[in-house]
């Protein structure tokens, strides 16, 4: 269990900070530890699909299990030499699984050139965040892109980190930074990939399960639109494949009155995704920014309530 006090300079310390550039960071190691592995797996069991799940299953275990128990184990270790270290050790931990501050800066990033009438710009810099092809997309098009990765990235990037922080601590959030790992690494749901990558995906699928639909009605309640997000969720979020991005999608779509999903192409082939939301209002460089300002309220509800309940936990 963190200490709230460690909770919320985590939080701060992500606020100020980020990710910075010249860092290495869990995920790059856990990137690292999965390509050779995923390698491996397919020079031996290309053509044995029970054997490539089999793979995925026992990577899923070792990583998830494994970045829990080094983290605790170098959170006690530090605890051994000063307390205080300990403490500084498990904040600057705790604060990598949290993207609050990275979120926000990619965002802007792609925003501000957009904001200035520099879409080619906005357009490389989106492709840097998104899967999708960017060279052809007009304005319209990055802007959906922006809120649509704010939405989705709210609950795997900032509030679910925040809700398992409270249940187990860093241990249990860099667990689920490993689940996130493997589901957008491997975690495809057709194709070559999808023995290898299924244990990772339905973990990081049954984690954000939760996390998602408390994001959902803490969307409703600071939007005042709880009732419409609500009937929004539940009408649209279902047409997604992902059972936890549609419910984050089309909670911050009904909150701000606009229409996401749409055709996406992937390298070179269109997808047709679901649509989420009621286009009441266009999307605009307000809309991107409100969705912005509704991600930061969203944090610091989630703070002072995790914070509150780390206190009771401990008195």
């Amino acid at each position: 269990m963190v200490n709230p006090w460690i909770f919320l300079a985590a939080w701060v310390l992500d606020r100020m900070v980020g990710d910075p550039v010249r860092w290495v960071h869990p995920v790059q190691v856990m990137g690292w530890l999965i390509s050779p592995w995923r390698d491996w797996s397919f020079r031996h069991f290309k053509d044995a699909p029970f054997l490539l799940r089999l793979s995925g299953v026992v990577l899923t275990l070792l990583l998830t299990l494994g970045s829990a128990a080094v983290v605790w184990a170098v959170i006690l270790g530090s605890s051994l030499i000063h307390p205080l270290f300990g403490w500084g050790t498990e904040t600057v931990i705790l604060a990598s699984g949290l993207a609050g501050r990275s979120l926000q800066d990619a965002a802007w990033a792609v925003l501000k050139p957009l904001a200035a009438g520099n879409l080619s710009q906005a357009r490389e810099t989106l492709a840097i965040y998104v899967g999708r092809d960017t060279e052809n997309l007009d304005s319209s098009e990055v802007l959906r892109a922006v809120v649509e990765t704010v939405a989705e990235n709210t609950t795997d990037g900032v509030l679910a980190p925040l809700f398992w922080a409270v249940i187990g601590g860093a241990p249990l959030v860099m667990a689920y930074k490993a689940a996130s790992t493997l589901d957008s690494m491997i975690g495809y749901r057709r194709g070559l990939y999808e023995p290898f990558g299924w244990a990772g995906a339905r973990l990081d699928d049954v984690l954000n399960w939760v996390p998602a639909r408390l994001m959902a009605l803490s969307v409703g309640v600071l939007s005042g639109k709880l009732g419409t997000v609500i009937r929004i969720v539940q009408r649209d979020a279902a047409e997604d494949l992902s059972p936890n991005a549609g419910v984050s999608i089309a909670a911050f779509a009904a909150a701000l009155g606009v229409r996401l999903g749409g055709e996406n192409s992937y390298g070179g082939e269109k997808k047709i995704k679901p649509f989420l939301g009621d286009p009441l209002n266009p999307l605009t460089q307000e809309t991107a920014e409100q969705a912005l300002k509704l991600l930061d309220r969203l944090q610091i509800l989630w703070l002072v309530l995790g914070f509150v309940l780390l206190l009771v936990r401990y008195g």
